[in-house]
């Protein structure tokens, strides 16, 4: 056994007391609380590995997880304590698991074992096929409000024909002038069954409809899984808990893991009431709380259980560490976005020169992806490399999804979206008008694509086209029978080249044709890499799939987890729900206003309001050393100026453990005339304006007003306006005629004025 294994039970030392006793404790009905920062991966990583330890079979313990990277992380780790028996595990998402277990079971519902699994943009195109056949109107019937519709309707166990029986489902629809939505779920997954393919949604409905329908299936598997394990058990959703309570019904030796308090992820379907009714289900429940955060310093625990206890729906619990008290958590009240931006660009450059941070110790967390472009462009002028998590996938890129197609309809000659995607790509004179027909004769004969055009000759399509789709379906055969010979490479090779893909992506030379081309290669290595890997037990080399179909599983199981450049130092951008589970020497959390966040769509109703305060808690346990809470006074929307109030979590966190920035007239909340704040934002707006000189509004000045010239105007002057009296300049965007400045006037917080219309007495240099 190698050096970096444990020795038996040596592992149980590296725990605290509380995580320990739900380490060994592995019989029944168990939850584990677990707190931000509190070792919950190493707990249910070692809960596992002691279960394989004192005996429990392998191939008997299901552990599912939301991300493959968490997945193979844990699994790694098993293997250094518990040895090669980890990889006898079924361990894995929960779609890459109930994938795996289809593949054997969903024949008995007509679905061939080698179905063809749709992602988002797979799903999306059946639908706005069938949208555009039904002649409905594709501005009414959005595909992605239909979609949605749809997998909401799946993850509740609705299915088609329920759907259009439920009274409430169709009032809903037709209020929202979308009365055919009924229709729409039942020809989208008739046209999935019929070109042999699941969506994500599908691969969690079969499995518990084959266990509903199919005693015998349901046995087989709970007399198969003694323990079954879940990972995040917060962000489960209704269907997701109902397939894991039928397997473990029997032997109830179900662990969940997670922490309420940070369970946002709503708006997937996920539901809180899982974790906080899950003792109603099992009432021999026993409960373990990892309370100690190793990550934080003391004044960021503290205003994250001082923020989360104004919560009503939680399991109560108290987060402390036995870290330094830490530096105070800064609020930073800027003028603008802009602002907001570059004062964020700013300090990550002055703690990368003061305290030697690395651009990979800051993360930038925002409510919305919108809100990236000031600081990107803040982070461009210091010449401050970044990485924006949640951009394009890999896999999404066009070039990388039109080989995909070419692969995907090798091992699966019915995938419609497959087929439609290339069958004229490189162009081979298959026009629209001609697949238009081809669908519609299809529909109308209730075949798939490839029944219509592997029979051409029996429909009326001119003969030069006839030869192409003729030479078309010849040439995917041929990729077909090849399957049995050729790994996933070098058939993926020889497609490529057959298709002319290849050739057409290198003969473009410019700078995006180079990087199309690129990226080919690079999904050619790694399915080179992948038919190259192979595990290995002492002496033996396990034989293992690396045919194209295993791949293909494997990339399209791939649930957005990408592989970081290795060791890339850059400052890390995202959306909060993106950081979950991350943490950061430094955060800025930022866009701290109402009406962003929280959001305008969560003021109205309680539990929306406190997922978005769960979705904050998340935010600041991210940091384990400097915290910074930023907000703008002002703040384009659809090309207007709005004045900002700062977000009412703010005043949520204890005054005795933040700090303002800068001076305190500018970080006062200032509201302009006419502009009504709420009473939270006032009773912010005080706290932090306890210590502000008194500002009182100028006299009126005497005599005729005649301006300056203000060209040379620079940040820091002080400024009298005819209007709003006397101010002084906070900042100044623009160039050439296009400058404008912003200014703070006594009593009447900023405003924005272009220079151009300005007129302004400039009254001190401000040097």
């Amino acid at each position: 056994m190698s050096a970096n294994y444990f020795s038996p039970m040596q592992y149980l030392e590296e725990l605290n007391d509380a995580q320990r006793e739900a380490v060994v404790n592995s019989d029944g009905p168990t939850m584990i609380v677990a707190g931000p920062g509190s070792g919950k991966t190493r707990v249910l990583t070692y809960r596992i590995a002691h279960l394989i330890n004192q005996g429990a079979d392998p191939f008997g313990i299901l552990a599912l997880t939301f991300t493959n990277k968490a997945a193979e992380s844990m699994r790694q780790r098993i293997e250094k304590i518990s040895g090669n028996h980890a990889r006898n595990l079924y361990m894995g998402t929960f779609h890459s698991v109930f994938a795996r277990i289809l593949r054997v079971e969903a024949v008995k519902i007509g679905y061939p074992a080698n179905f063809t699994i749709y992602d988002t943009d797979d799903s999306k195109s059946v639908i706005k096929a069938i949208i555009k056949e039904q002649n409905l109107d594709d501005k009414i019937y959005k595909p992605n409000q239909v979609q949605w519709r749809i997998s909401a309707a799946k993850n509740a166990l609705i299915t088609p024909e329920m759907y259009a029986a439920d009274p409430e489902m169709i009032t809903e629809d037709t209020n929202q002038r979308r009365p055919q939505t009924a229709k729409i779920y039942k020809l989208y997954c008739d046209r999935c069954f019929k070109s042999g393919a699941m969506d994500f949604d599908d691969l969690l409905l079969n499995i518990h409809l084959i266990l509903e329908k199919f005693p015998e299936v349901l046995y087989k598997y709970q007399h198969k899984f003694k323990y079954v394990l879940i990972d995040e058990f917060q962000d489960t959703n209704f269907l997701q808990y109902s397939i894991v309570r039928k397997i473990a019904d029997v032997f109830q030796n179900i662990t969940v893991v997670g922490d309420d308090a940070q369970s946002i992820y709503a708006f997937r379907g996920a539901t809180i009431d899982n974790i906080l009714n899950f003792e109603k289900d099992f009432p021999d429940l026993k409960v373990y709380k990892l309370e100690q955060n190793y990550r934080s310093t003391q004044n960021i625990v503290k205003a994250a259980n001082e923020l989360i206890h104004r919560n009503k729906n939680q399991l109560k619990k108290e987060i402390w560490t036995q870290n330094g008290k830490g530096e105070p958590i800064q609020i930073v009240r800027t003028p603008s976005d802009n602002d907001e931006g570059r004062w964020v660009a700013d300090s990550i450059m002055e703690l990368r020169m003061r305290e030697h941070f690395r651009n990979s110790d800051f993360a930038i967390l925002y409510r919305t992806n919108a809100q990236s472009r000031a600081f990107e462009e803040a982070l461009r002028r210091q010449n401050i490399p970044y990485r924006i998590y949640g951009g394009m996938s890999f896999y999404q890129r066009k070039e990388i999804k039109d080989l995909l197609a070419y692969l995907k309809l090798t091992v699966n000659n019915n995938d419609e979206e497959a087929l439609k995607r290339v069958i004229n790509y490189p162009a081979r004179g298959i026009g629209q008008t001609t697949m238009d027909k081809i669908v519609i004769t299809a529909t109308n004969e209730n075949k798939s694509l490839w029944d219509v055009i592997e029979n051409i000759k029996e429909y009326n399509v001119p003969t030069r086209t006839q030869t192409a789709i003729e030479e078309f379906v010849l040439m995917i055969k041929s990729f077909s029978a090849q399957m049995l010979k050729l790994n996933a490479y070098d058939l993926a090779v020889h497609i490529g080249k057959m298709t002319k893909l290849i050739a057409e992506l290198y003969s473009d030379k410019t700078v995006e044709g180079v990087s199309r081309f690129e990226n080919i290669q690079e999904l050619l290595n790694s399915i080179k890499e992948f038919t190259e890997e192979d595990e290995v037990i002492g002496d033996e080399v396990l034989t293992t799939d690396k045919g194209l179909g295993s791949f293909l599983q494997n990339v399209t199981l791939l649930t957005g987890d990408e592989k970081e450049a290795q060791n890339a130092d850059a400052v890390k951008m995202m959306t909060i729900h993106a950081a979950k589970g991350l943490e950061f020497g430094a955060v800025y959390v930022v866009g701290m206003e109402e009406n962003l966040f929280p959001g305008t769509q969560s003021l109205y109703s309680v539990e929306d309001l406190e997922e978005e305060r769960r979705l904050f808690y998340v935010a600041i346990t991210r940091a384990e050393k400097k915290l910074f809470l930023t907000y703008a006074n002002t703040r384009y929307k659809f090309g207007q100026l709005n004045y900002c109030d700062p977000s009412r979590f703010l005043s949520e966190v204890p005054n005795e453990l933040t700090t303002q920035v800068g001076d305190t007239r500018k970080v006062v909340p200032t509201t302009p005339q006419g502009f009504q704040r709420s009473s939270f934002a006032s009773q912010f707006a005080s706290k932090v304006n306890t210590n502000a000189p008194t500002v009182t509004s100028t006299p009126a000045h005497d005599g005729p007003f005649v301006a300056d010239d203000v060209s040379g105007l620079q940040t820091g002057m002080e400024v009298m306006h005819e209007k709003f009296g006397e101010g002084k300049v906070v900042a100044i965007d623009g160039i050439g005629a296009n400058k404008i400045a912003a200014i703070q006037f006594a009593g009447l917080g900023i405003k924005k004025i272009m220079l151009k219309f300005a007129k302004l007495k400039i009254l001190h240099s401000g040097v």
